[in-house]
């Protein structure tokens, strides 16, 4: 069947779920292999930094990790980043990359520092006093 620009056009009951544009497609479960959570999990909320260890700064060298491992570590090399910045820069689920971080954390190529809570910043009234007293001297 052909529209009037002579162009084929696919029949009413072909269903056209493919889209060429779209590039292959991998599912998040599977860069996960179906796991959805790590041992990880509760040092990994969205504003954990993840660092790079200094001994990845060569070429990754376990070869069963997956790009997108390979790309976490790259991307927190120049800089730390939060769990929801690299998620961002992904563009995939926070979930899944938690999963992938718990792998990175596993293997020892990166490391996670979790911010201070603000409940234990100290008093605003503290730090202007110590401010005054270094002005006294």
């Amino acid at each position: 069947m052909s529209d009037l620009d002579g162009r084929a056009v696919p029949e009413r009951g072909a269903a056209r779920w493919f889209d060429d544009d779209a590039g292959p497609v991998v599912r998040p479960y599977a860069m996960t292999r179906g796991r959805t959570r790590t041992p990880a999990e509760g040092r990994l909320d969205l504003i954990a930094l993840v660092i790079a260890e200094s001994r990845a700064d060569g070429a990754v060298p376990d070869q069963t990790l997956s790009p997108e491992h390979v790309e976490i570590v790259e991307l927190c090399r120049g800089a730390p980043l939060s769990v929801a910045e690299l998620a961002a820069e992904l563009d995939l689920p926070v979930g899944v990359v938690r999963v992938l971080i718990g792998d990175l954390l596993d293997v020892e190529l990166v490391h996670v520092s979790r911010p201070v809570p603000p409940a234990e910043l100290p008093d605003e009234k503290v730090l202007r006093e110590v401010i005054d007293g270094l002005r006294a001297l």
